[in-house]
């Protein structure tokens, strides 16, 4: 593991937590705390090329994304009985793909504020044009350029904005992450999330889906697409009102942790009475 990843050791439950694009573990750090008090084994992993400098982030594309996940996946499901996997953001996409490419592995995914694409409230109307920048990357266009993202960041609650924003803008990327979303780390997402849409028919696991409806980020409808694709698993939407993007930090986490228990217990004691007989 890395310095800003987490361990939490537990039970036979496992969860393997995905942080979102230019993020960090420390954003799942608090729900892996909940995770772990409810007796689970979780692992806040740190995806390729985050937590360093913008070319540290570019120097890697999604695959690397999905196969620093996977690696970690290997490790924690070796290690228990029941295997989960939850993302933020870029990272749901991520548990999403797991999910989709390995069903024997995943007995549950979980789906927090996903982003298929830029469309919340609080984004610049350029932002919706992101599909696009597949092509500049293809192209060479715009390999230095970024957008940063505007208040309110994903938070809701003030005081830690404020708190957060200054970790951020200090720096300090592997507590608060980039300030700046670079356009070639930005078109790899798009190019992730055009591969995730054509899987969500393959996702066998079920899955609960957590969003905040006024997610300044990523709007409902992000959630929405999963709930209409995934026809072979079952999907538990959760939706908050009090959030804005970063579900995992703001006013509601406590929501997210307590739905997010019962969800893991449910799927777990459904496959209790199978394991027992094959033992």
């Amino acid at each position: 593991m890395t310095d800003n990843e987490f361990l939490f050791r537990g039970g036979r439950v496992g969860v393997l937590l995905i942080h979102g694009l230019t993020g960090t573990p420390n954003e799942m750090r608090l729900v892996g705390k909940g995770l772990h008090q409810a007796g689970y084994t979780v692992h806040g992993m740190q995806l390729a090329g985050h937590c360093g400098t913008e070319d540290d982030l570019i120097a890697t594309g999604w695959q690397d994304w999905y196969a620093s996940v996977c690696a970690a996946a290997d490790r924690l499901a070796a290690d228990v009985d029941h295997f989960f996997v939850i993302g933020l953001s870029m990272g749901a996409l991520l548990a999403l793909k797991l999910a989709a490419d390995r069903p024997a592995q995943v007995h549950g995914v979980g789906a927090y504020a996903t982003m298929f694409r830029h469309d919340g409230w609080s984004m610049p109307f350029f932002t919706r044009l992101c599909f696009l920048l597949p092509v500049f990357k293809a192209l060479g266009v715009g390999r230095r350029r970024s957008f940063t993202e505007r208040p309110p960041y994903g938070i809701k609650d003030e005081h830690l904005r404020s708190r957060i924003v200054a970790k951020m803008q200090g720096g300090d990327s592997a507590a608060a992450g980039l300030p700046g979303n670079p356009w070639y780390a930005v078109a790899e997402m798009y190019a992730l999330s055009a591969a995730v849409r054509r899987q969500l028919r393959d996702i066998r696991s079920p899955c609960l889906v957590v969003h905040a409806t006024q997610d300044d980020v990523a709007s409902v409808r992000n959630a929405a697409l999963i709930a209409r694709r995934v026809h072979r698993a079952s999907v538990e939407t959760v939706l908050l009102n009090d959030s804005y993007h970063m579900v995992t930090i703001d006013r509601q986490r406590r929501t997210v942790i307590r739905r997010s228990v019962a969800f893991i217990d449910r799927v777990v004691a459904a496959r209790e009475p199978a394991l027992r007989a094959a033992a």
